[in-house]
């Protein structure tokens, strides 16, 4: 069997990859340290035979004696999915944050050389940063501060991104290249969908949640600015299918499909029946003021474009949140 190991594991989107790589037929080995993971995501993946979960913290020397499917299986594929990615995990674990795509990504590309198996990275469009260019195409660089409140993730993740490449393109040793990580990188757009946290603090979940609880809709400035939603299932499906191609460029993962945050809180308010009013908050520092993903990469290289629309994705969402609030 293929074996692949994946961090983020107990994750919104990690929990998502466990269960459609084991639908592939893939044995899965994961790990998560419930920062902000739950055990309840992989609620599914835990009864299947080809996986299993150890509570561990990527930052630290990655136990593959406690793992029966290195032996057996040796190793595939890594895929590296742990970091909280919230606004409001920005302010409570920034270190945290840094941690985990710095020193977890030097100690799962190491493990990837050392099995000489194929790797992918969660970036993230954030990298883009406010973006000056719209759409955003992989070969834009971004406008990102360096030193703002969302800095400690938008940095660490262009951070990932530099060691990831570096290591792709390997070390000249003398007039040789050495060893090469066999690596694919996703930007990941604004994703919502089942098994998001309530309290998570971007803005689906809030939202979902205050025309659940019949309470004002809060908008961060005037809901101008613009996000993309990409669906879950078609996020994961994009990043599978990035991973078992040979594309090595790094590829965007989101739906192209633009509204501002006023035209989200209205959706959602249609979604859940609610005539929740909108109620106007400061601005955030640095929020980026449109965010669309240019997709043709993936549609190019790998077939990839997203299949669910938000009135759907929502209507998924919504049913999952009552579950989680046992809401009737």
């Amino acid at each position: 069997m293929k074996h692949v190991f994946i961090t983020g594991a107990a994750g919104f989107i990690g929990s998502h990859i466990c269960d459609l790589l084991l639908k592939k037929g893939y044995a899965v080995s994961g790990i998560d340290n419930f920062i902000t993971g739950s055990k309840k995501n992989l609620a599914e993946a835990l009864k299947n035979k080809n996986f299993q979960f150890l509570e561990w913290d990527t930052c630290e020397p990655i136990p593959e004696k406690k793992f029966k499917f290195f032996k057996k299986h040796k190793l595939f594929g890594v895929f590296h999915f742990a970091c909280p990615a919230s606004p409001v995990d920005f302010a409570k674990i920034p270190f945290e944050i840094l941690a985990v795509d710095s020193l977890g990504t030097m100690r799962t590309v190491d493990l990837a050389m050392k099995y000489k198996a194929r790797y992918i990275v969660a970036s993230t469009s954030e990298i883009y940063g406010d973006p000056l260019e719209h759409p955003q195409k992989e070969d834009y660089w971004g406008n990102v501060n360096t030193i703002g409140p969302r800095a400690c993730y938008d940095e660490t993740k262009r951070f990932a991104e530099a060691y990831v490449s570096t290591a792709a393109r390997g070390v000249m040793k003398g007039n040789k290249v050495g060893k090469q990580l066999n690596a694919r990188i996703v930007r990941i757009f604004n994703t919502y969908g089942p098994r998001m946290r309530p309290n998570d603090g971007r803005v689906v979940p809030e939202l979902l949640v205050q025309a659940m609880s019949g309470k004002p809709l809060t908008v961060h400035g005037e809901g101008k600015q613009t996000r993309s939603f990409c669906y879950v299932s078609d996020l994961v499906d994009g990043i599978v299918r990035l991973f078992e191609s040979d594309f090595k460029q790094p590829c965007n993962i989101g739906n192209p499909t633009e509204n501002t945050i006023l035209e989200f809180a209205q959706a959602v308010n249609k979604a859940v029946g609610s005539s929740s009013p909108i109620q106007h908050l400061p601005a955030r520092e640095d929020d980026p003021r449109r965010r669309c993903p240019d997709i043709t990469r993936a549609k190019t290289h790998l077939g990839w474009s997203p299949k669910v629309g938000l009135d759907e994705g929502l209507r998924h969402t919504l049913e999952d949140f009552k579950k989680q609030l046992k809401v009737k």
